[in-house]
């Protein structure tokens, strides 16, 4: 049989008040009382948000009678019984200011939200398709908002929507409607086509973005991913929805979208010149989004296969899927020709800047921060840099290091395009299995099978140890000088510090550094260095004439108490790394920079065969 549609209906009641009403109804509950869930957490951002919270009032009707709904846990909720046959509908009215990639956010000039946090799960429907009826606010002002998202209009039922109108959009199934922002507004919109799949990018907020140059540079990044994994592209349609504010910088992957968060000075302008940093910057955000519509999105850890939207959902491998993404998102601007070899060699460097300097590198392996996601990485805290590495930053780091080596040891045959290619063979969901979800060692083992080589080393070195990758090793034979270059300057107090008006708190106090060393803590206030009151203007002044290992006398109140350390200044902070080119560009450096997106990859034991793969389609 058939599963029964589920309808749902969403539209802002007060946009001036942040109110959106969200209706789902249920054509044939559980006559003994059916229950609904609210997602704790979106796919993508592993941290309990617990979106209930913003549910404002919560009711339930059928047939125009009021039901019981009783809360069962902090997101759950069950329906009173109901005779056979009965549909039961559920209103709620949920506060939507959350101005993040994550959440649902809306005011009187737009409204964006993800589905996690707005639509009820009837328990027990989850394969049920779905039905959404997207409304517009009412109101003249209203009158010109549109909308946009790679929800597919639902053709066929009553006031289906067309592509960029209100109306009734479809999903196959809870998860997938979950996984479609939409924003609505009076955004600008731009289009183009990669590798005969339209691409659209909708931007809101005030802005002065030169859409073509965009749409451009994002069409050579989106076809040199396609091609990477090899075409067929495995959406129908794409859609990079970008809300620009004053300062921001942050992105959310979708099965076909992606939601993104950036400073308006990111993006490019009308006449704009070259490749300035902050916009390079944006292009290698929306490419890490990009490539998650494959490395996470359909190729996935085993633990979210199916994941469990009401608890926290355990993996460690997300140094892969995160830190292999941003490893490919920069290498892709850099392949598609939209950066330059030197801009990306800078990136690199940066990358390793990040890394070296946090001491939570020696403390935490990868397989650790990955797990920890939900504790640690996402719940920074003062002593987060002490404790943590970041599995986005030193899993680049690793997908680095394990490209160099498999392409030196293998005489440039196999790299770490031909893992990638062969993890979306194997494990995506075109795989006749269904897409058979990642295993811990699977990566090492595809790279093995792949290369011939033994890489139990490596791995148990760059993911489950903690000593430092040796990349100017690596580097070497590709003609890459990794150059430290030693920092120059004003002595270190060893911490980061914050200002919060005319003065200057630590924020964190580095394992071993001088001020930790001294008794000074995270969340102390500095008042003065040798007597002389200590302020955003005057701390770097007062440590400039000092030298390393010179003593000072601070002051410096913690809580209300007024304490006194001396300090024995370190070296200044944060030495700085470069990547040189030498020589000629070889063979194998060309290779590897600047080498085509698509390869042949023999089939393993476990993969489809070569027919199959050439004429899959979704």
């Amino acid at each position: 049989m058939k599963p029964a549609t589920i309808r749902y209906s969403i539209r802002s009641t007060r946009p001036e008040a942040h109110l959106l009403e969200v209706c789902c109804t249920l054509a044939e509950p559980d006559p003994a009382g059916q229950r609904f869930a609210l997602p704790a957490w979106i796919p993508g951002s592993y941290l309990i948000r617990d979106f209930s919270r913003h549910i404002v009032a919560i009711h339930a009707e059928a047939a125009g009678r009021p039901v019981r709904l009783s809360k069962l846990d902090k997101h759950t909720w069950q329906a009173a019984p109901l005779t056979k046959g009965e549909s039961l509908s559920v209103y709620c009215e949920i506060h939507a200011w959350d101005l993040s990639v994550r959440g649902a956010h809306v005011d009187q000039t737009h409204a964006f939200f993800n589905g996690s946090s707005v639509f009820l799960r009837p328990l027990g429907y989850e394969q049920s398709p779905c039905l959404v009826d997207i409304q517009r606010p009412l109101g003249k002002p209203f009158e010109a908002w549109r909308v946009a998202t790679a929800l597919a209009p639902a053709r066929g039922e009553k006031g289906a929507a067309r592509r960029h109108a209100f109306g009734v959009y479809r999903a196959a199934n809870y998860d997938e409607l979950i996984d479609h922002p939409v924003e609505m507004g009076t955004f600008a919109l731009g289009r183009f086509t990669a590798c005969g799949v339209p691409h659209e990018v909708a931007v809101s907020g005030r802005h002065d973005c030169d859409l073509a140059r965009l749409t451009a540079d994002l069409k050579r990044i989106c076809e040199w991913q396609i091609r990477f994994f090899g075409e067929p592209a495995p959406m129908p349609h794409y859609v990079f929805l970008i809300t620009a504010v004053g300062d921001a910088y942050g992105g959310l992957e979708h099965r076909a979208s992606t939601a993104l968060l950036c400073a308006r000075d990111d993006l490019p302008y009308a006449g704009m010149r070259g490749m300035p940093a902050r916009y390079r910057t944006l292009l290698g955000l929306c490419s890490h989004e990009y490539f998650h519509t494959w490395n996470v999105k359909r190729i996935k850890p085993a633990a979210f296969t199916a994941c469990d939207l009401d608890v926290e959902n355990y993996t460690t491998l997300l140094w892969a899927f995160e830190g292999f993404t941003s490893y490919y998102d920069d290498l892709t601007l850099l392949r598609c020709g939209v950066i330059k070899t030197k801009d990306w060699l800078e990136l690199v460097a940066r990358t390793i800047d990040k890394v070296q300097r946090d001491p939570g590198r020696r403390r935490q392996t990868l397989a650790e921060s990955s797990f920890d996601a939900w504790t640690k990485y996402y719940r920074p805290d003062e002593n987060t840099p002490n404790a943590v590495v970041s599995y986005y930053a030193k899993g680049a780091l690793v997908a680095l290091a394990l490209d160099l080596t498999l392409r030196a040891r293998s005489e440039s045959r196999i790299s770490l395009d031909e893992v990638m290619r062969a993890l979306w063979q194997r494990h995506g969901e075109h795989d006749p299995r269904g897409g058979i979800g990642v295993e811990d060692e699977d990566i090492r083992l595809i790279a093995e099978e792949l290369s011939g080589l033994d890489l139990d080393r490596f791995f148990a070195e760059a993911v489950h140890g903690t000593t430092d990758l040796d990349l100017a090793r690596l580097l070497k034979p590709f003609g890459i000088r990794l150059k430290c270059v030693a920092a120059s300057g004003t002595p270190s107090l060893g911490a980061t510090t914050g200002n919060e008006g005319n003065e200057v708190r630590l924020t964190t106090a580095y394992d071993g550094g001088p001020v930790q060393s001294a008794g000074l803590s995270a969340g102390d206030l500095l008042l003065a260095i040798d007597g002389l009151r200590v302020t955003p203007a005057t701390l770097e002044r007062l440590l400039a004439r000092r030298q390393a290992g010179d003593t000072v006398r601070v002051h410096a109140f913690r809580r209300d108490e007024l304490m006194e350390f001396s300090v024995k200044l370190g070296a200044p902070a944060r030495n700085r790394h470069k990547l040189l080119l030498t020589g000629k560009a070889t063979p194998l450096r060309r290779q590897w920079l600047h080498g085509q997106p698509q390869a042949t990859v023999q089939p393993g034991p476990c993969s489809p065969s070569a027919a199959s793969s050439e004429k899959r389609s979704r």
